[in-house]
């Protein structure tokens, strides 16, 4: 299980993981690189490529476990994460099954939906620190950060009117490991980030969960993933993007996710 832009496994990830395992499956963790009570420096950066391998890593570790099928491993991804599961499902025909909730899994269509809710000044001051991060790395320099989710017309990556109090209620109470400010030179890398791309490649069962009101990862392409994808099963749902962590919202998603993965895991509790 991955955590979501920006995020910590301690965001949550662990109200799914218990749940998990009273269903019978044997649950990982973890953060990547740079990020929560992982190792890294600078802290707080975002590096897509990295994330990825750091996934692989955990994939790895998982099947060489004592007691782990490593013929039965699932990926787990939220927002952010999501992408990176479809990547790895795509690459790796040895994964048995994908759940990815509130998507966000085509960087164009998201950028756009970023812009679209921020504003031109926003997007602006956003263009300007990403020139300034990207300098100064070429220098050697620490990074230029920016905040991750700020009150609407402020300066932020999410400035959605539910972005805030979103990652609030989603941090453990110590925000532990939490970085409210990333360098900002990951603006640019997500423009080219298109794991949508490879779905039909994904020959395992994928569990699309999609928030019919999010307003930070496109809807639109989320349910492409489902349809397109060989094997892709669609749960919609009338929340917004961080309505799966907590409430009725949380207990309805998390059953419908550990249905999936005792059905296609053939897992018993």
């Amino acid at each position: 299980m991955a955590h979501e832009f920006g995020g910590s496994r301690s965001a949550r990830l662990d109200a799914f993981a218990e749940r998990f395992s009273r269903a019978g499956l044997a649950v990982l963790v973890f953060d990547y690189r740079h990020l929560g009570t992982s190792e890294g420096q600078p802290r707080g950066l975002i590096d897509i490529d990295r994330q990825r391998d750091d996934y692989r890593a955990a994939v790895t570790y998982a099947r060489g476990l004592r007691g782990i099928d490593a013929g039965g491993i699932a990926l787990w991804g939220t927002s952010f994460s999501s992408g990176h599961v479809l990547t790895l499902a795509a690459e790796d025909s040895e994964i048995a099954a994908g759940v990815i909730q509130n998507p966000y899994v085509d960087g164009p269509a998201g950028v756009r939906k970023s812009r679209a809710s921020a504003g031109l000044r926003t997007s602006r001051a956003l263009a300007r620190a990403w020139i300034r991060d990207e300098l100064r790395n070429l220098r050697g320099r620490e990074p230029h950060r920016v905040k991750l989710v700020g009150e609407p017309g402020s300066v932020a990556i999410w400035t959605t009117p539910d972005a805030l109090a979103g990652y609030e209620s989603i941090l453990p109470a110590d925000r532990a490991g939490w970085e409210p400010a990333v360098p900002a030179r990951i603006l640019l890398r997500t423009v080219f980030d298109r794991p949508i791309r490879g779905i039909r490649a994904i020959t395992c069962p994928l569990l699309v969960c999609v928030c019919d009101r999010d307003r930070i990862a496109p809807v639109r392409p989320a349910i492409r993933v489902a349809r397109h994808a060989p094997r892709g099963e669609l749960r919609r749902y009338p929340l917004g993007h961080f309505d799966v962590f907590t409430g009725d919202g949380f207990d309805q998603v998390v059953s419908d996710q550990t249905a999936f993965l005792r059905r296609v895991l053939h897992t018993q509790p």
